[in-house]
């Protein structure tokens, strides 16, 4: 089982992450329609949405939304959040592969959802199926790190303890990843797991885009949308066209 698909399933992914700010989250959604003008009620894909919570504020700002991810766990929680709501649906689905051709207007990949795969290829193959998803003139957002600043800055050893569990957490860059062990101490029971992601830069992502046929139109480097800066910014946010 790839590492994605086997930590993004555990309960302990969800417990290690559980201070996910929220306001940080809506404060940047609300950014982006004001910036980018998105009108509802536009139709929206979040993929890889994890839990929802992106996709579900887009929703309650008026935009039909369908979330996607692989993770079983996640999409089994989203849509028990999502019961009764309107225009809001989730999926199990990986984005490598075409979820629905031409019907979106916005695509959304946010809090760096990307650059999990082995193949090489196959990010492109993501972006490709992303692309052909929107309508004509429809906009892909991307939300990354800004891997410059991250290798720059990394911090080798961590710990923490989260309802009473420990995560000692280790982190590398090795042959372009950056990587994360996870050792898990719970109830005198140890499990270990790895976060493995591509050190992709904002030269890789215009190749990416590009293939796909789409442009980039704007980049900006946090969630005030300010400019981006190579060293300094801490994401890495892309707004690109169909």
């Amino acid at each position: 089982m790839n590492w994605y698909a086997n930590w993004f399933n555990s309960h302990y992914y969800h417990i290690l992450y559980n201070n996910r700010d929220e306001k940080e989250a809506e404060f940047f959604i609300d950014n982006l329609i004001k910036r980018l003008n998105l009108v509802t009620p536009s139709k929206l894909i979040d993929i890889a949405c994890g839990k929802g919570r992106h996709a579900t504020y887009f929703n309650t700002k008026g935009f039909d939304v369908t979330g996607v991810d692989l993770s079983q766990n996640s999409i089994e929680h989203a849509i028990q959040q999502s019961i009764k709501k309107k225009n809001l649906s989730f999926k199990v689905h990986d984005m490598r592969e075409l979820y629905k051709a031409n019907h979106f207007d916005v695509a959304t990949n946010l809090f760096t959802s990307f650059g999990y795969f082995e193949d090489e290829t196959d990010e492109q193959k993501a972006i490709n199926s992303i692309s052909q998803s929107l309508k004509a003139n429809g906009l892909l957002i991307i939300d990354f790190m800004n891997v410059n600043k991250v290798v720059d800055n990394l911090v080798v050893k961590e710990q923490k303890i989260i309802q009473s569990i420990t995560f000692n957490i280790k982190r590398k860059v090795e042959d372009h990843y950056i990587i994360k062990d996870i050792e898990i101490l719970d109830s005198n029971k140890k499990y270990e797991f790895q976060e493995k992601v591509k050190a992709l830069n904002l030269d890789c992502f215009t190749t990416f885009v590009n293939e796909a046929g789409l442009k980039i139109i704007d980049i900006f480097g946090n969630y005030s949308l300010d400019r981006f800066d190579t060293k300094k910014s801490n994401r890495l946010i892309l707004i690109c066209k169909k």
